[in-house]
């Protein structure tokens, strides 16, 4: 786990792949590629992309150092012979990174089958990078996107992630707290993804700390005295209304201290009724500033109900059902071959038939185009960078119970994937993660105060349509 930004973070096809490429003379050949996801997660109608910092990190490691050389010369076939010979694994030895990549920013809200990344150079470098750059922007995305819709649900009120002990893996962990910081989440629980991204970092005590003692009212006091300026305490290691009880108790003595109590965390029991009853217990006692913290198998759906119910709680610690992605595991992106280059130097467009309309692959070079009206996201259009896109498009969108539509009235629009990598040189100048939560909070919170719940339109634009139905009636014959 010391070294995990290795061209080894990959499926074992990739190399064999890419073997038969270098054997047959392919390699060097320039080919597209495009990375999407054919699904809304959640069942909501948009996703939150993340992980592009990420990608960075693991492209600026990426090369193949001398163990991963002569871990790949071990590797035997059905004859226990030697699968890569030697001249190729001196051929990988000495690759450097050379791609164009262009991206959508992270934080951006983003819809199924719009390309995020489009990655273009050396066939064998593209077929390499595949299975990493799914890895990365697919599990981030996805958290990203839950943390954005448990923040929605929340209203304004601070969500802290707590879900370091359930996560999957320590790397699971780790791209899941900063996922969750970038869709909304204020801080976590993860004091090495507080370390290693500056993420704030959260926490109180355990049921542990009050059973170490002989009394709740003992553990109580002992913690403010020790930590009397991170003074939130967890009241339902027996009895939830003695705990608030003697959390006001210990808060009296905190406060002639000359601190004051923060915060009484739930973690159990009828969350509503328990919350009501503990904020008139705090008010009456004078503790009117001291907040309520929830924690206990939340998400969206949970907090929604709560808020609805009228639970008076003001911070909400969300962990399984956050960093697990509990209700929609994974997010369904896939790497497709749009265009490949000939010996004549021109574009072979390409494209992946299947029986399943939503498994064909688009050809072409691609651009999104970002239609706005005022605050209102229109319609995303994708484009082929050599036939353009003009000033009205016509769209053939993929919801087929929607007609074709012409953008002839608008106010704005943008074009989504930007330059990254040229070359294989960096480009594009890095954002704070703080930068970034700031731009992804604002484009949920836009997108969903002007653009509710409605089916978002997407599609190819008119020549780029024409250009998909010629080539899978060629294929087809």
């Amino acid at each position: 786990m010391s070294r995990i930004y290795t061209p080894l973070l990959t499926d074992f096809y990739q190399l064999t792949m890419a073997s038969g490429y270098w054997q047959l003379g392919m390699h060097e050949q320039e080919a597209a590629f495009h990375l999407l996801f054919r699904k809304n997660p959640f069942k909501g109608n948009h996703a939150v992309t993340c992980g592009l910092s990420t990608v960075i990190d693991f492209i600026r490691e990426w090369s193949f150092q001398q163990d991963d050389l002569d871990y790949l010369a071990s590797l035997k076939d059905s004859k226990n012979l030697p699968l890569f010979t030697p001249a190729f694994l001196d051929y990988l030895a000495n690759m450097q990174f050379s791609c164009d990549i262009d991206a959508i920013p992270e934080g951006t809200i983003v819809f199924p089958n719009t390309p995020v990344l489009r990655v273009q150079g050396s066939l064998i470098q593209c077929q390499l990078l595949e299975t990493a750059l799914l890895n990365i922007l697919n599990f981030q995305s996805l958290i990203a996107t839950k943390a954005a819709r448990v923040c929605i649900a929340a209203e304004g009120d601070d969500v802290i992630e707590f879900g370091l002990r359930r996560a999957q893996g320590p790397d699971g962990a780790l791209s899941a707290s900063r996922a969750a910081y970038i869709g909304g989440c204020t801080a976590t629980s993860n004091t090495l993804a507080g370390k290693l991204y500056d993420i704030p970092v959260r926490g109180t005590h355990a049921h542990s700390w009050v059973t170490a003692f002989s009394s709740e009212q003992e553990a109580f006091e002992s913690y403010l005295k020790v930590m009397p300026h991170n003074s939130v305490l967890l009241v339902d290691t027996f009895n939830t209304i003695d705990g608030v009880a003697n959390a006001i108790e210990a808060g009296i003595k905190l406060r002639a201290q000359g601190a004051e109590l923060s915060a009484i965390r739930l973690d159990s029991g009828d969350m509503a009724d328990l919350s009501v009853k503990a904020r008139k217990m705090l008010d009456e006692a004078g503790f009117k500033n001291t907040g309520i913290m929830s924690s206990n198998s939340l998400d969206e759906y949970a907090i929604a109900d709560l808020k609805k119910k009228g639970a008076k709680i003001s911070a909400w610690g969300v962990g399984t059902n956050l960093v697990t992605a509990y209700d929609h595991p994974a997010l369904d992106g896939v790497y497709k071959m749009s265009a490949l280059k000939n010996a004549n130097g021109k574009w072979d467009y390409k494209l992946k038939l299947s029986e399943q309309e939503v498994k064909i692959s688009n050809p072409g070079r691609h651009q999104v185009r970002r239609f706005f009206t005022n605050d209102k996201y229109l319609a995303d259009v994708i484009y082929d960078l050599d036939f353009g896109i003009p000033e009205a498009p016509e769209v053939s969108l993929f919801d087929k119970s929607m007609p074709p539509v012409r953008l002839d009235d608008y106010d704005a629009f943008v074009d989504l994937l930007q330059p990254l990598y040229s070359k294989g040189k960096l480009v594009q100048k890095q954002k704070s993660i703080h930068a970034i939560r700031k731009e992804a909070i604002k484009e949920v919170r836009q997108f969903h105060n002007a653009n509710g719940t409605h089916v978002y339109p997407v599609g190819l634009e008119k020549k780029l349509h024409e250009l998909k139905l010629k080539l899978m009636s060629k294929y087809r014959k």
